[in-house]
């Protein structure tokens, strides 16, 4: 465990543990509003299941990211602040920092340099912590922009929502304590595995022939893992390698089980919108303020850039 990791081990989890129980928005430069409804679906565009690609089913920007009249990035000038809905318990990704209670992570600066391409601040934004079940659903309503929430693009979410480019690959693996005889997901046949309702990483567990037992956030995992309810923890690296630098009598065993492409969820109602957070991630990859980021949260070495496939 780094001394990064150490220094929060002790305020982290309690401090989480307890703002997850309650939902809010956290911001900064930002009044508290809510986004404009979204569009009848009679006007959605639809994404072809069969046709579906999870690394290559963005569209493609139209060039570096402009505030065109008209568009919805000039909707959201106009109102003041981006909404985003993200998350407050994953360490390293999006989560609520206890020294001075404001959102943090690597998803979190997505979504500030989205803010910055729209008004040139990057505190532009009203964050809405959600939970895994809420993001659809609050991009399908309107109360949210943009979703950045260690969400894998999957084909059937696909269907519902647009997704921009792949930002961060992760696979799902698990995280169990050290004492633990478990090795795979499979040496859990029969034992109760952890994971959040609304994530793709339960049917992976079920399929397993584990029992998932779903809950709101991964913080309330750790405690059920810790407390010896669950056996396990069953979902994507990333968010495990959070859980575990807050608790160093856990630790990740077993392989690859799945890929899970991240990307920030938008609604099918702006494909411009989606075009221009896709000009910014591309932005962030040439200009190397992806890579810094990621050395600053994940704290790894930065791996090889992929090229960047789109679906037009």
């Amino acid at each position: 465990m780094n001394a990064r990791a150490a220094r929060w081990l002790r305020v982290l989890v309690p401090v989480l543990a307890t703002s997850a129980l309650a939902l809010g928005t956290v911001g900064a430069d930002a009044a508290p509003g809510r986004a404009p409804a979204a569009h009848t679906a009679s006007t959605a565009r639809v994404t072809s299941a069969p046709s579906c690609n999870p690394h290559a089913s963005s569209l493609r920007p139209s060039g570096p990211p402009q505030v065109t009249p008209g568009s919805f990035m000039a909707k959201i000038r106009a109102r003041g602040y981006l909404i985003a809905g993200v998350d407050q318990s994953t360490y390293h990704f999006g989560f609520l920092n206890p020294l001075d209670g404001q959102i943090e992570g690597f998803d979190i600066d997505m979504i500030r340099a989205v803010a910055q391409a729209i008004f040139g601040n990057p505190n532009k934004v009203q964050f809405k912590a959600i939970t895994d079940a809420q993001r659809i659903p609050d991009i399908l309503s309107g109360a949210v922009d943009i979703v950045a929430h260690t969400m894998t693009i999957t084909c059937a979410r696909l269907q519902q929502v647009d997704f921009s480019s792949v930002y961060f690959d992760a696979a799902q693996r698990v995280l169990v304590l050290k004492n633990s005889p478990a090795k795979s997901l499979a040496d859990l046949n029969g034992q109760k595995v952890c994971a959040t309702t609304g994530s793709d990483s339960l049917s992976v567990i079920a399929k397993a022939g584990a029992v998932p037992v779903a809950v709101p956030y991964w913080t309330d995992c750790l405690v059920l893992l810790q407390q010896g309810g669950v056996a396990a923890i069953s979902t994507d690296d990333s968010i495990l390698d959070g859980l575990a630098a807050q608790d160093p009598w856990t630790e990740l065993v077993g392989g690859r089980l799945t890929d899970e492409p991240y990307g920030l969820a938008i609604s099918k109602q702006y494909p411009e919108f989606v075009r221009f957070v896709n000009a910014v991630l591309a932005q962030l990859r040439s200009d190397g303020q992806w890579a810094a980021s990621y050395r600053h949260w994940i704290g790894t070495l930065v791996p090889p850039q992929q090229p960047v496939q789109y679906s037009d």
